[in-house]
């Protein structure tokens, strides 16, 4: 899962290193039955990554990061009231 912009680009710059393995790949092996074989795996993880940073941009940013508290705890920092009154 892609979490900030920095994530995105690394899985970008993945996928274009897998489509260029993928035209080399295309270039060099003569083999019909070998290629396919060879490039299943490549374009299975390039969809895998290219779907990651499609839901990445789907969302707004305010949607992507998740306060540490919230994982440690659970805890719900939607309430932004200040001080709780007659308790």
């Amino acid at each position: 899962m892609i979490n900030n912009d920095q994530e995105m680009e690394a899985a970008l710059d993945r996928i274009r290193q897998f489509q260029a393995q993928l035209a080399h790949l295309r270039r060099v092996e003569t083999n019909s039955a070998n290629y396919r074989l060879s490039a299943s795996g490549f374009l299975a993880e390039i969809d895998r990554m290219q779907l990651e940073v499609r839901e990445y941009l789907s969302l707004p940013p305010s949607e992507h990061t998740v306060p540490v508290d919230v994982i440690r705890t659970g805890a719900d920092r939607s309430y932004s009231g200040g001080e709780q009154h007659g308790r």
